[in-house]
């Protein structure tokens, strides 16, 4: 069954479905945002608003697609590649290329216009023209836009069969989901064709670039060359801004961050990102073991502290590698995983303690979540950072600065650091190493939250939908 054919249009039909409606439900009254009801059957739908998801890249592995599709709202993805398993792409890929996990099974029937080959074509002139940094982020934008834009434009315009089809589902103004940056045009298409705008900011904004900026003049021999976005980058975000009918931020951080770069707060909804563990058929889930703890730490066994996501100075790694050092002496080993952003790392980091893996699969992430005994996230600026969830569906005990989204629980499941400086992420490292009982309960207590399931993503935004 297609999304736009029906899809499920309750939960309780899906995993984990029928849990917790009626918390849910306060919430969502509470916030003005939930028009449905619950019945003896179960959870009525809100009112039926139908979406058109643009997504460049696999997002938080295409939370908001799945969580549309689920409510039976998601008339159309348009996307930049989509590689079923079974197809030739994928077999192409298999073991070479991330472009081969470009998929997801539960968006399997949904009408999706990818673009293969142009992002091929793309990826190739790019690299024979000596593309990279923002000039390549800048033309790759523009080109998903383009194609975007031609995508909707050759369906409305196509056979009469199928335009006629796209004209029936779009005929009662449909919301328009884009992310930030790459919005632009889809935005002027639809408000040309009076449909509803959602613009889902990824980041606070130019007040990340100032902080990077900040961090790069204090450690400039780690900066790897960074670079300002060009001007032109941010004048079409703010244009992205005026036409989005609403703007959804994933952490009250970035709401700060937009309000202080000239986003109206009224136009600024809070909406946090999810996350739903991969399930396993047919045996018990490595998410669920209980994670266990040596009595104490020692050079032989010593704590893993686990790091994964973009190495770079915006993710306060410079801190993490002075923190480090200070714990030169303490049983504790760190593991980066992810791309290298920044430059001299080996050399700074302490060679002993600080281990380097490179970028992973999810398949690799897994196994680094499962065998790690501590997460860090000590980032200077982050829209969310879903990898917190992520480490919490392994039942990881959580170290995070409170510039990015709150999935932690101070002294509950994690740590907030006050500060992300390498004395305060020493100092959390110190505690953690020097007490594994109090460790052992962080971890039994460290779960992803009702708040951040697809269920809660899908209700947030279809009751904001009805709002728009």
């Amino acid at each position: 069954m297609r999304a736009s054919e029906g899809g499920p249009g309750q939960f309780g039909n899906t995993p984990g479905g029928g849990r917790h409606w009626l918390e849910f439900q306060i919430v969502f009254e509470g916030a003005g945002l939930f028009h449905g009801e619950v019945t003896n059957a179960g959870l009525r739908c809100p009112e039926t608003v139908k979406w058109i998801c643009c997504q460049l890249g696999a997002r938080e592995h295409y939370a908001i697609p799945r969580a549309l599709f689920r409510l039976g709202s998601l008339e159309r993805l348009l996307i930049d590649a989509w590689v079923p398993p079974s197809s030739f792409l994928a077999r192409v890929c298999r073991g070479r290329s991330k472009l081969g996990e470009r998929f997801h099974s539960e968006l399997r029937d949904v009408r999706v216009n990818a673009f293969n080959s142009s992002l091929i074509l793309f990826e190739m002139l790019a690299r024979a023209r000596g593309l990279r940094g923002w000039a390549k982020i800048v033309a790759r934008n523009s080109w998903f836009q383009r194609k975007v834009v031609s995508a909707l434009t050759s369906l409305a315009a196509g056979a009469p069969a199928k335009a006629a089809d796209f004209r029936l589902q779009t005929s009662d103004s449909p919301v328009l989901l884009s992310y930030s940056y790459t919005a632009l045009d889809p935005f002027r298409y639809a408000k040309a064709h009076g449909w509803k705008t959602l613009l889902v900011q990824i980041d606070p904004g130019p007040e990340e670039e100032a902080i990077v900026a900040e961090e790069t003049a204090r450690v400039p021999d780690l900066a790897a060359g960074w670079q300002p976005a060009p001007p032109e980058y941010w004048a079409s975000w703010r244009e992205e801004c005026k036409l989005a009918d609403r703007v959804v931020v994933n952490s009250e951080w970035s709401r700060e961050g937009l309000i202080r770069g000239g986003i109206p707060g009224e136009k600024l909804s809070v909406i946090p990102l999810a996350y739903e563990a991969p399930e396993i058929t047919g045996q018990e889930s490595d998410l669920a073991r209980e994670r266990s703890y040596p009595k104490r730490f020692t050079a032989a066994r010593p704590m893993r502290v686990l790091f994964l996501g973009q190495i770079n100075l915006r993710k306060g790694i410079a801190r993490l590698l002075a923190a480090a050092r200070i714990l030169r002496d303490e049983p504790v080993e760190f593991w980066m995983v992810g791309p290298m952003q920044i430059a001299n790392a080996s050399a700074i980091g302490d060679a002993g303690r600080v281990k380097w893996f490179g970028p992973a699969t999810r398949e690799q992430a897994a196994q680094y979540y499962r065998n790690a005994d501590v997460f860090i996230l000590p980032t200077l600026s982050d829209g969310f950072a879903i990898t917190q969830l992520e480490a919490q569906a392994y039942g990881l005990p959580v170290i995070a600065s409170k510039f990015c989204g709150t999935a932690v629980e101070s002294g509950v499941d994690g740590i907030i650091l006050e500060e992300p400086t390498a004395a305060c992420i020493a100092a959390a490292v110190r505690d953690c190493i020097a007490d594994t009982d109090r460790l052992q309960k962080l971890a039994a207590a460290s779960r992803v939250r009702d708040r951040f399931t697809i269920e809660a993503l899908a209700y947030r935004l279809q009751g904001l939908g009805t709002t728009l």
